[in-house]
């Protein structure tokens, strides 16, 4: 029996998940740098030492890379049990339904630091939590990625979906980004209550909302119902060789892990843009993340139109390039000669077409890829392919916050910035190797089927 079309309001319901797990992940991009090594003008105490291993790097991207460790033995095998389950539920719904409280509870966690100052307790606190946190979210975001495929008929259906989705991924962004807003707003409304204490609050608080949000697909959708897949029936180690043979996939996932580090970059450096660089208050950084990402909601019409029209990867390699000229522009950010919110709007306004475009079509072009696959070797490995794309997105992001905060060490603080500016240079290069690897892949010739 064929699976029954997915409704609009189921649709809405499956990219409602994505605010969830886009609000979670983005707190921990965007404040897990800012909570931890803060500058000075911020209004918050440093967590952890400025302790250098090996002579080059301080112990955040240390940190940050161990909990990646962790997933990058977790993602595949939760794609494999994922690919094969039988539960009369459903191949990914389960998995879901199990994963949202762990993940609100060990994201809370990772903002409660053991001791109140720098100490080597809060480094391993810290630690434990993201890798914990990690691990949850992983058992939510690939099942709920691995679904997509399974909704969905034709090009048309899986780009629209993937906007969807995108729509919730940047409503995340954009709610987590406005952190430092709510915390100053609940620190003025209680009075009683340090900076810290005000943040910690808002990200709880945040936190418990964005599993309401996970937990909305869950309830509103009958996989049995909208989807028909079977379960594959490969072990996990041949299954990660045959997403790995496909020469497609290779330069998808080259490119989007170079997209991921340069966004994480720009995510993670966004507060210290706006104070050091810019010396504007914090609050204006979420405002700006406002703006662009409501902004790049403008263009997700034309986006849909021109993927139909002229396929994909023209989109995409064009918004690579663009994105790549704004990464200059953070070198010279509080040197150009206009006012400073002027300069941080423009550029997130500039930012917002190449976010729109790379936010829709990077998870309808692999859905193909993963169905193709499908196609032509009888195996329904979704869950794979995914699991693949998210341990390298979410390497990419470890390492784009390593590397920020690696070059915080040549100079982080007002009139002491040469480290934040060097992540626009960082940026630009990442954005160029992502345009020259996915110039090779080769996009079907079918459109909008």
């Amino acid at each position: 029996m064929p699976a029954l079309k997915l409704p609009f309001g189921k649709q809405i319901a499956y990219a409602s998940g994505m605010i969830g797990w886009s609000i979670m992940t983005n707190i921990i991009i965007v404040m897990l740098p800012y909570f931890y090594l803060p500058p000075s003008n911020a209004g918050l105490v440093p967590l952890l030492p400025q302790i250098m291993l090996l002579g080059v790097l301080n112990l955040l991207p240390v940190i940050a890379a161990a909990g990646r460790v962790v997933d990058a033995v977790f993602d595949p095998f939760i794609a494999s049990v994922s690919d094969k389950s039988t539960n009369p539920g459903g191949r990914r719904i389960p998995f879901m339904k199990w994963a949202i409280l762990p993940s609100v509870f060990f994201c809370c966690l990772v903002f409660f630091p053991v001791v109140k100052g720098e100490s080597m307790y809060n480094a391993y606190a810290l630690t434990i939590g993201l890798m914990l946190f990690f691990m949850s979210l992983t058992t939510y975001i690939i099942p709920y990625n691995a679904l997509l495929p399974t909704l969905t008929d034709t090009s048309a259906e899986k780009v629209k979906l993937s906007s969807y989705q995108q729509v919730g991924f940047i409503l995340g962004m954009i709610i987590a980004g406005l952190v430092n807003n709510y915390a100053k707003a609940l620190q003025n409304k209680l009075g009683f209550i340090g900076a810290e204490e005000a943040v910690q609050y808002t990200i709880w608080a945040l936190c418990v909302f964005a599993g309401i949000m996970m937990l909305i697909p869950v309830l509103a959708i009958d996989e049995r119902k909208y989807s028909n897949d079977k379960p594959t029936h490969l072990p996990l180690l041949p299954a990660i060789r045959k997403t790995f043979s496909n020469p497609n996939f290779k330069y998808y996932l080259i490119s989007d892990f170079s997209f991921y580090m340069a966004l994480s970059i720009i995510s993670s450096g966004l507060m210290y843009f706006v104070t050091v660089l810019l010396d504007l208050p914090a609050t204006q950084g979420g405002v700006m993340m406002g703006v662009m990402v409501g902004t790049s909601l403008l263009f997700y019409p034309a986006v849909i139109y021109l993927s139909k029209k002229f396929g994909k990867k023209p989109l995409v390699i064009f918004s690579f390039a663009l994105l790549s000229l704004i990464f200059v522009a953070i070198y010279f950010l509080g040197e150009l000669p206009f006012a400073p919110k002027v300069q941080l709007y423009a550029m997130g306004v500039a930012a917002a077409c190449p976010l729109a475009a790379l936010g829709i079509l990077p998870n309808a072009i692999l859905a193909e890829i993963a169905e193709r696959d499908a196609e032509e070797t009888g195996e329904n490995s979704e869950g794979m392919f995914f699991a693949v794309k998210y341990l390298f997105v979410k390497l990419g992001q470890s390492l784009g916050i390593a590397l920020f905060a690696f070059l915080t060490i040549y100079g982080k603080d007002p009139g002491n910035d040469y480290g934040l500016r060097m992540n626009g240079i960082c940026g630009f290069m990442l954005c160029v190797v992502a345009l020259l690897v996915f110039t090779r892949f080769k996009e079907p010739k079918e459109q909008g089927k």
